[in-house]
């Protein structure tokens, strides 16, 4: 009931290896059939030919878990017929060079059979668990709790060659190539569940579904560490773009921040993926980035210090109390300032001293022991203090072994003990960023904001309204005019901006508006106005307004004879003298989406090229962060004589951005710029904004309208107030991280009973992955709504205590047409009404979301859940495979 669904194909406990066919065995064949025969996996093995007469036919009865065929692809549509007459729930085809076209046929043909396929373009998969080498990749690879998906055969064998020499072993081996009926999305799901993975190492060529990718990299990156390694990086820029935005980001920028979101850590070469390798294999997990560096050379210990600068990391230092009481421990040319250097004649006694020292400071979260070899030095006794050190600590501790004939003995020792050595600073270094890069990108992962802020309530429908009237006129780009009343519609701060068809209505607005004013010469052909003299900055006068009006016309028709004029812009200009300049845009990209881009504004956005992104939707958090990635934050504080701008008022914008992007779907590319913000606020002086029409929904759901994003917005539309049956309120709400806390304590207080029926266990509380399994969900393909009362506080000046009262969920079966459903509610409310009310809402929900179906298993003895789904409409039959329960469907 718990088994994942590609159990089957990646823990079969019976495996047909299908042979025979018109041609000679391939060498792929040969290589595989050798591997499985040589290798007593777990479960039985069966060799069929499906040449052979009454060989199926005689197994037609029978029923097994995988099938593997390695055959020519003209062969495997045969082979995959076969497998379905003996009842194979899933298979594993190793076939080179099948075009799009074949792998259709082939993926059509498994699904008829009602089989998961593997392939084809793959070298197969490994699990050393369970003894099973399904693969053409080499020899089983040592055992571990790392797992290892690639879209390269190559470097896939290339790792596992590595791996045997460095002591690192996997839990599981993927290949996949291009064309795959199980894809990468669906492998990390697996991997997200698979009690014997621990950390997974991902190579990656790309993408076809953004959603489905990011929905099971986020579950997986939230049981476990990912790191991922992106080949095909393409060269930023897009000389099509229309706005600034669109010319200086390109996707791989746009890969980058949805890693980050997902909670993934991104490696950017292949010698930076073996050390994350290495690190994973170890089991580490950081708690933030301050790195103490230990050695016994203060060169190599300077060269570790300036990259922990270089890639934004910390030092991690001793305080003066834990620096004097160690002092006395080592020799008198040790330092301990900034490196714990302990002079280049150290003994193993004062590495081991002053590594517990650094593992016990509360102001360390790493340490890095580096180890120059000196004539009369033991690098193996050291290595053996590291050793000592990692068994009474859990801190994470690299270390970086220089030299190579003398150390070889030292590094086995590490090497043994799970301790990542490195032969260079900088790479050991860069290893332990990946361990802080993955807890910083864990803090955005756990972000799962609505799609609208609790700002005041932006005009969409107006918003709306404006674009459909552009897009009738067949028009992609927005005047300034339109653009700013659009940014108006979300209540983003803009300048007062009046159009000006003739010279006499230019003078006339100028001096209504006050001087100093700015004319912008207004087009939808003309998207960069400076590029065609279209800007004058600081007119001062009525003649100054008059003769620029004239000469800007002229220019620009010089310039661009066939762009439609409306007219020149005046607006007053700001009086933000020290304000700063900043950016804010949209770009869409493929796969990925809108994503909102921050950096330095003005007219030399793409020299200074300093943008940030992120995907939508945004919080405070995230937009903070957003702003702190960029270059131009170190301008926002107090900065030459300037008062610190305001940065909740940036952080404002950035929510209104994200809220238009979520709402509007049809916007692709926009610029805020400039946006002018200093100690008073933040404003925004110039807009450019670029739409195009969408497909229409086909779903009733109103997720549906956010189709367009990669992350799906926290469903605030479903919070609901009901009255409690006996008098009071409670609340039914989708779950959220922040619940965690919550669930544990609702879980602790169930009865016994109440969490065997809905565990089917006798667990007192919930392990911490399930927790963060349960809590941090993808709405798309699941949904978890809980039931919240609140209690008065123990005093007038505490607030409200909020307490789960029960919990409903359902997951989208793998056919995406069904779910399977999950109830409980405390021993206390029970008989209140809240499992009714629960189930109906789950059910509304999976309606919403076009599923048609919903289904479960309860205890044959839980008799109240059963009362409760038969006066609910549920069909109440025996589970074939356990007569213990009942299956409970209802059609939706």
């Amino acid at each position: 009931m718990d088994k994942h669904y590609l159990t089957p194909l990646f823990a079969p406990a019976s495996i047909v290896v299908l042979t025979g066919g018109a041609a000679p065995l391939t060498a792929a064949a040969r290589t595989l059939h050798a591997a499985l025969r040589e290798q007593p996996c777990v479960g039985t093995l069966t060799f069929l030919d499906v040449n052979a007469t009454g060989t199926l036919s005689d197994l037609a009865h029978a029923r097994a878990d995988l099938a593997i065929i390695a055959m020519p692809p003209d062969e495997v549509l045969t082979a995959l017929a076969a497998a379905g007459r003996i009842h194979c729930r899933a298979a594993l085809v190793i076939s080179s060079n099948v075009d799009a076209a074949t792998a259709t046929l082939m993926h059509d043909q498994a699904r008829r059979d009602g089989m998961l396929m593997l392939g084809p373009n793959g070298l197969g998969f490994q699990r050393p668990g369970l003894q099973i080498n399904a693969s053409i990749a080499g020899a089983l690879p040592a055992g571990g709790s790392l797992a290892l998906v690639s879209q390269s055969g190559a470097l896939t064998s290339a790792i596992l060659d590595w791996a045997n020499s460095n002591s690192v072993g996997f839990s599981t081996v993927v290949s996949l190539g291009p064309h795959p009926g199980v894809d990468i999305a669906q492998v990390l799901d697996f991997l997200a569940s698979d009690a014997q993975t621990h950390s997974i190492v991902v190579y990656l060529e790309g993408i076809s579904h953004a959603r489905r990718f990011m929905s099971a990299l986020r579950a997986a990156a939230n049981a476990k560490p990912v790191v991922v390694l992106k080949a095909g990086r393409k060269p930023a820029g897009n000389a099509a773009a229309l706005t600034h935005s669109g010319a200086i980001v390109g996707n791989d920028d746009a890969f980058d921040a949805a890693l980050r979101r997902a909670g993934a850590v991104r490696v950017r070469s292949f010698v930076q993926l073996f050390s994350a390798a290495k690190c994973l294999a170890s089991r580490y997990r950081a708690v933030g980035p301050r790195l103490a560096i230990v050695t016994n050379g203060g060169g190599p210990g300077v060269m570790a210090a300036d990259w922990v600068c270089e890639i934004g990391l910390q030092l991690g230092r001793l305080s003066p109390a834990e620096a004097d009481a160690l002092r006395p421990i080592l020799a008198p040319g040790a330092t301990l300032s900034d490196l714990i250097d302990l002079a280049e004649d150290a003994t193993a006694e004062q590495f081991e001293a002053a590594l517990s020292a650094a593992a016990q400071c509360t102001q360390i979260d790493g340490v890095l022991a580096i180890y120059s070899p000196k004539a009369g030095t033991d690098s193996a006794a050291i290595a053996r203090a590291l050793v000592a050190v990692k068994a009474r600590s859990e801190k994470p501790l690299l270390s970086c072994w220089m030299g190579d004939a003398s150390v070889g003995e030292g590094r086995r020792l590490l090497n043994d003990a799970a301790i990542p050595t490195f032969r260079t600073p900088e790479s050991a270094v860069g290893a332990f960023g990946n361990i802080a890069a993955y807890h910083r990108n864990q803090q955005l992962l756990q972000q799962t904001p609505p799609p609208l802020s609790d700002l005041a309530k932006p005009d969409v429908e107006g918003a709306r309204m404006l674009i459909e009237s552009v897009l009738t006129e067949r028009r992609q780009v927005l005047t300034e005019m339109e653009s700013k009343a659009l940014l108006a519609a979300f209540h983003i701060p803009v300048t007062k901006t009046l159009l000006a068809r003739s010279v006499h209505e230019a003078v006339l607005i100028a001096t209504q508006l006050g001087y100093p004013v700015a004319l912008k010469i207004d087009s939808p052909d003309i998207s960069h106005k400076s590029d065609v003299q279209g800007v004058a900055l600081n007119v001062v006068n009525a003649i100054g307004v008059r003769d620029t009006y004239n000469e800007m016309l002229r220019s620009v028709t010089r310039l661009l004879p066939e762009a439609r004029i409306n007219g020149v812009t005046i607006q007053k200009m700001s009086g933000q003298e020290r304000g700063r300049e900043v950016c804010i845009g949209l770009v869409t990209d493929d796969p990925f989406g809108p994503v909102i881009t921050f950096g330095a504004g003005g007219t030399m956005v793409e020299l200074i090229d300093d943008h940030a992104m992120e995907l939508p939707p945004l919080n405070q958090f995230l937009a903070r962060r957003l702003i702190e990635r960029s270059r131009v934050a170190e301008t926002l504080g107090a900065w030459r004589g300037a008062p610190a701008a305001d940065m909740e008022s940036l952080e404002q914008v950035l929510l209104r951005v994200s809220e238009m992007v979520c709402e509007l779907p049809q916007l692709r590319e926009m610029d805020i710029n400039p946006i002018i913000v200093d100690e008073s606020g933040a404003l925004a002086v110039d807009a450019r904004i670029v739409i195009a029409q969408t497909p229409e929904s086909t779903g009733t759901s109103s997720h549906h309208q956010y189709h367009h994003l990669a992350i799906l917005p926290y469903p605030l539309n479903h919070e609901q107030q009901w009255p409690l049956r006996g008098g009071g309120e409670y609340t039914v709400r989708p779950i959220q991280p922040d619940d965690a806390t919550m669930l544990q304590a609702f879980v602790r207080e169930l009865s016994p009973e109440s969490r065997y029926f809905r565990f089917i266990s006798a667990i007192q509380e919930l392990p911490a992955s399930l927790l963060s399994r349960f809590t941090l969900i993808d709405y798309d393909r699941e949904m978890a709504l809980v039931a919240t009362v609140r209690t008065p506080p123990s005093d007038d000046d505490s607030p409200a205590i909020e307490r789960i009262v029960g919990v409903s969920r359902y997951i989208t079966n793998p056919d995406r047409s069904s779910c399977e459903f999950s109830l409980v509610v405390a021993d206390d409310f029970k008989g209140k009404g809240l499992g009714s009310r629960l189930m109906l809402s789950i059910m509304q929900f999976a309606r919403e979301q076009g599923l048609t179906e919903i289904e479960g298993l309860v205890l044959a003895r839980n008799a109240e859940m059963l009362k409760l789904m038969k006066g609910l409409g549920f069909g109440i039959k025996p589970f074939v495979d356990d007569p213990d329960f009942k299956w409970a469907t209802k059609a939706l």
